[in-house]
């Protein structure tokens, strides 16, 4: 059985019956040593849209979390109302409080639901920040270095540190990325890519000692990329040999249209029911 991967959660649909599109991210992994789910999206689609492509979210045996945001964590109530009892994976960071400002509007945009009713509904939180294995060739990459000058911190996000007087610039260490060890080569699935893709790409390489990635998905955060940020992001998807590049969430139509042009039949968007095998 080839790895398979579904997009079941992103801001848009490619899957004409029956799925909703929202703000946000969830993929759905298939392998021989199980299925993991990775991200819940915010909520609004997760169950209807596993159930309109087929995808059996009790037969999940991991979840992953990418990151403590509302529309990456929104659908864990509803999923664990399904598995049951199951181990979910993510960063000792992810019940951080987090807001966003543009210095007109602030909104919330944390997780929405305490650890402790989550635990009530049989989440079994398992939070690190090394690289840990999901399953047979499944792995989350643990934190990543932030090792280049260009790929920022979004300004318009802080924290709240418990018992603080005042927030803080929020570095969201607790962002993570899914890899999968296929017959093709290395997949690797980003949540948001907070810690920018070339980060991302050196951290997954030099961890499991490669030199090329066969496939990229998800959420890449190039919407809020300076141009020479996104120069030099063509450039090591082009010096990593990735063939296969399907942009969800926070890329932002611009730069999916760029990058469709740059790429050529290696891209693809990463939208609700989008498909890759491995």
């Amino acid at each position: 059985m080839p790895t398979k991967l579904t997009i079941l959660c992103e801001n848009s649909v490619c899957h004409p019956f029956g799925v909703v599109g929202e703000h946000g991210f969830a993929c759905f992994i298939e392998t021989e040593a199980g299925n993991v789910l990775f991200d819940t999206g915010q909520g609004i689609g997760i169950c209807g849209n596993a159930a309109a492509l087929g995808k059996n979210l009790a037969s999940v045996r991991a979840i992953a979390i990418s990151h403590g945001h509302y529309d990456h964590t929104g659908g864990l109530p509803q999923v664990l109302k399904q598995t049951g009892p199951v181990t979910v994976y993510g960063h000792p960071d992810i019940f951080a409080s987090r807001t966003w400002s543009d210095g007109k509007v602030t909104r919330y945009i944390g997780m929405r639901h305490r650890r402790e009713y989550l635990e009530s509904l049989g989440a079994q939180f398992h939070l690190v920040r090394h690289p840990v294995e999901l399953s047979d060739r499944v792995h989350l990459t643990g934190e990543i270095a932030r090792s280049n000058d260009f790929e920022k911190p979004d300004p318009n996000m802080t924290l709240h540190p418990e018992g603080a007087m005042a927030v803080r610039p929020d570095p969201i260490a607790d962002d993570l990325s899914l890899v999968v060890d296929s017959e093709k080569g290395l997949i690797l699935v980003l949540g948001c890519a907070h810690a920018g893709m070339i980060n991302i790409f050196d951290h997954v390489l030099e961890m499991f000692h490669r030199d090329r990635i066969y496939a990229v998905v998800g959420g890449t955060h190039l919407g809020f990329a300076k141009p020479a940020q996104f120069d030099e992001t063509l450039k090591a998807i082009d010096r990593y040999g990735i063939e296969r590049l399907g942009v969800s969430h926070c890329t932002g139509l611009e730069k999916a249209a760029n990058l469709r042009a740059h790429l050529g039949e290696r891209f693809f968007f990463g939208c609700v029911g989008a498909e890759l095998e491995g």
